[in-house]
């Protein structure tokens, strides 16, 4: 039986193994790359998706989206939307109504690819307004992976350039194993929730207030 926390405490993690993608990243630079990127992706069953943006130091300077990153389970796209803008095929991947598409902080992500191109949003699911149905309460994929898995995943790469002319090997494992993790927490909770097979701790602020099976 699995022990899941409602709030995990983040001192925690640090000493925890580290979670990473191992399967195939592909970056996307061009239209007609993208059309053959996006007839793959929506012929999976399901698919994690992430953005990434070019991090601003300056008050009111905000950058728009530089990366989306869409995963099925061993192959990983990432489309530079700084260098090719939002394509065709990109829309027809987010207005897709078939194929589930998971996510964390959805709307934020939506909003911010909404100032590139206008879109209705297809099929997506939110992994913060599942969570609380098994009593957790943390919000943040770092925690929610920790609590569920008991690894880490490392956002030392979080604020670097997005708009870099190349990305770097860490950027883009970095990138991918955020997608990827949207599915295997989707799926983990799915399972947690049908079986029941977890026992929740309550605690704050470090300390347990009570156990429930």
């Amino acid at each position: 039986m699995r022990t899941i926390y409602n709030k995990f405490d983040k001192a925690r993690i640090n000493g925890l193994p580290r979670a990473l993608f191992q399967g195939r990243i592909v970056v996307v630079l061009s239209e007609s790359e993208a059309q053959k990127a996006v007839d793959f992706l929506l012929s999976q069953p399901i698919l994690g998706i992430d953005t990434e943006t070019r991090p601003s130091f300056k008050k009111g300077v905000v950058h728009n989206v530089a990366l989306l990153q869409v995963s099925a389970k061993d192959i990983c796209f990432l489309f530079r939307l700084n260098v090719m803008g939002m394509s065709r095929d990109i829309i027809r991947l987010l207005e897709d109504k078939e194929v589930l598409k998971v996510g964390l902080s959805l709307h934020d992500d939506i909003l911010m690819l909404h100032k590139l191109a206008d879109f209705k949003p297809g099929k997506f699911i939110d992994l913060q307004e599942h969570v609380g149905e098994i009593g957790i309460e943390d919000r943040s994929l770092q925690k929610l992976y920790a609590n569920i898995f008991g690894q880490k995943i490392s956002k030392g790469q979080r604020l670097t350039n997005w708009e870099a002319d190349v990305l770097n090997d860490s950027q883009k494992l970095y990138a991918a194993t955020d997608a990827w993790a949207c599915i295997m927490l989707y799926e983990e909770l799915l399972q947690l929730k049908h079986n029941s097979d977890y026992k929740l701790i309550k605690q704050d602020n470090g300390q347990i207030q009570e156990s429930i099976s």
